[in-house]
């Protein structure tokens, strides 16, 4: 595993020391690893969703009118 050194704010060093005290994190390198895990998924659900925007967009405009979506909302609504 390679190193890597980073400087902090004071606050921020507590803060992940805080973290790692806690007892969820078994040290300060556990908790970054964790955050940057985080960072990762959340970027591939990004690109995700602005993949289906772009097809969105890029499919023209639709055919249906605004009554007809609600119309078919309603009926996949699973309170309905």
């Amino acid at each position: 595993m390679a190193t890597m050194n980073i400087s902090l704010p004071n606050a921020m060093k507590q803060w992940v020391e805080q973290q790692a005290q806690s007892g969820r994190y078994s040290n300060s390198s556990d908790y970054m690893r964790d955050l940057i895990r985080r960072d990762q998924d959340k970027a591939v659900k990004i690109a995700n969703m602005q993949a289906l925007v772009t097809e969105g967009i890029e499919s023209g405009a639709g055919t249906r009118t605004m009554d007809m979506l609600r119309v078919a909302a309603q009926k996949q609504s699973p309170t309905k």
